[in-house]
């Protein structure tokens, strides 16, 4: 079987994806990257290929997320794509008629619009945690209960009260004081819930045309509290696609698999899956030729460097 691989690598987690010709799902990886990268690019490397069917020949590789450049370098990708590009194209190949893509990680959001299948609009949000997958898995931990358990527990909220969402300190000691008031967890919960998805439409969406086919994607879509909260908000069903934990994976393998068939007779730059024993080492130094003082990444392989990047100029770019 000739494949396509894409890996998706975030803050919080890095995801692995391969398709096969037919851009159908092979098989699915989801590893906590907890600072560590190329550890984890390489542990799932080891993982996906015990899984892979015997004979299976990746013959594409695309790379998306933060850390893409990196992974690229590490892996051999084909196609390196930014996290909006990944993440509509993975969107649209369960959803092809979406027009709205919401998207919420670890620790950032984003909003892809996109008119016939074209993407005309974006927003992202890198630098707050209001909103954002982390603030959930800290909530539910300070009131010891699993993550998994958050939405259901939501949704049995009789009376939901209003939480401030638009910070974390706040939106915390919000939650505590209604605590102390006396109010149910489920009531909590989903008030939370409801002042994720307020902030995060007061943020992102202002001023975007929002129309459905909402698509819902990225790790908190499996919370049905904060689904619930966004199809009430936007009064509109919102689509919680097959593999929303992976989409962005997807998204970049399904980005290989169409550059490779445009360029057919260029073989594949993948390094095979070997490159899971190869030790790396990262540096960085500041760059003084001018005032920019750009830092600069360099990855290396024993002695030899492999890959620089950083400088605006490309100066020191290989």
């Amino acid at each position: 079987m000739k494949a396509y691989l894409g890996i998706d690598v975030g803050s919080v987690t890095t995801k692995f994806a391969v398709i096969d010709e037919s851009d159908q799902l092979v098989v699915s990886q989801c590893i906590r990257t907890q600072g560590k990268p190329i550890a984890v690019i390489q542990q799932g490397m080891r993982d996906i290929s015990r899984q892979l069917p015997e004979g299976t020949e990746i013959i594409g590789v695309g790379t998306t997320g933060s850390a893409r450049y990196l992974t690229g370098v590490v892996v051999g990708a084909d196609v390196v794509k930014n996290e909006i590009t990944a993440h509509a194209v993975g969107a649209l190949q369960y959803v092809p008629k979406a027009q709205t893509v919401l998207e919420i990680g670890g620790q950032d959001s984003k909003i892809i619009i996109m008119r016939d299948g074209i993407v005309v609009d974006f927003a992202m949000n890198t630098v707050c945690a209001a909103g954002t997958g982390a603030f959930l898995d800290q909530q539910a931990s300070r009131l010891s209960m699993n993550i998994e358990d958050f939405g259901p527990l939501a949704l049995q909220s009789k009376t939901p009260v209003r939480i401030a969402g638009r910070c974390t300190v706040f939106a915390e000691s919000d939650m505590i004081h209604k605590q102390q008031m006396g109010h149910s967890v489920e009531d909590i919960l989903y008030g939370l819930c409801e002042a994720m998805a307020r902030n995060y439409l007061n943020n992102l969406g202002l001023g975007k045309e929002i129309l459905p086919p909402v698509v819902f994607q990225g790790g908190v879509a499996a919370n049905k509290g904060i689904v619930r909260a966004f199809e009430a908000a936007l009064k509109t069903e919102v689509v919680v696609p097959p593999h929303h934990q992976v989409m962005g994976a997807i998204g970049a393998a399904l980005l290989a698999h169409e550059h490779m068939s445009m360029n057919g007779s260029v073989p594949t730059k993948f390094k095979g899956f070997g490159v899971s024993e190869t030790e790396y080492g990262t540096s960085s130094f500041e760059c003084k030729s001018c005032s920019n003082v750009c830092e600069i990444v360099v990855i290396k392989t024993g002695r030899e460097t492999i890959a620089r990047w950083g400088g605006r100029c490309g100066m020191w770019d290989v």
